[in-house]
């Protein structure tokens, strides 16, 4: 009797084990982050997670007004000189995504303004350690890798708290940066509507 409750209890803690061995090494590390309760809201340039729609629009028209903003090439998106860790000038742009009238995603945009097919020390993955050079300086170090089995697709995370940000390469000319609101996406995805 006492072997077979051993061999059961042994059982359920090996399937305990392994189920949490299943975790990947993010789902861990965002498990962890969001268990903390920290809050980081800060984007940049004054803007934030949370901030609502009347604010953003008054704040990127105070930038524009100073010259730190410009109008971008699409009627929703604004447009930033952004000053790389390489020198390299680039332009971001931007535009936030809206829940409830609160920014809660912040996708942006970079590219080297002289980039050509040919000049390989302005190439997609240069653009990308550049982007993420630059991203360091705002949020500090601590960017990750996570692909899939055979790594055609390949990002770097961070996540503080509720606030993630992923950065990949979008073309063979841009890079993506998605920073979102984490508790926030996660119930939007859980209740599309």
């Amino acid at each position: 009797m006492m072997n077979r409750f051993f061999l059961r209890f042994a059982k359920a803690i090996l399937i305990v084990t392994t189920l949490g061995a299943c975790k990947s090494e993010y789902q861990k590390i965002e498990d962890r982050e969001l268990s903390s309760g920290k809050e980081a809201n800060e984007l940049f340039l004054g803007l934030e997670l949370g901030m609502d729609k009347k604010e953003f629009f008054e704040t990127c028209w105070d930038l524009n007004k100073k010259g730190v903003l410009t109008n971008g090439p699409t009627e929703l998106s604004v447009e930033y000189q952004a000053e790389m860790p390489s020198g390299n000038p680039a332009k971001m742009r931007f535009y936030p995504r809206f829940e409830e009238n609160k920014i809660y995603m912040m996708p942006m945009e970079f590219t080297y303004e002289s980039w050509a097919l040919w000049n390989e020390e302005l190439s997609v993955e240069k653009l990308r350690d550049d982007v993420i050079a630059l991203l360091e300086t705002w949020y500090g170090d601590g960017f990750f890798e996570v692909s899939n089995e055979d790594k055609s697709l390949i990002a770097f995370v961070k996540i503080d708290g509720n606030r993630r940000i992923r950065v990949f390469k979008k073309s063979i000319s841009s890079v993506r940066v998605e920073i979102v609101d984490l508790p926030i996406q996660k119930q939007l995805e859980a209740n599309p509507s």
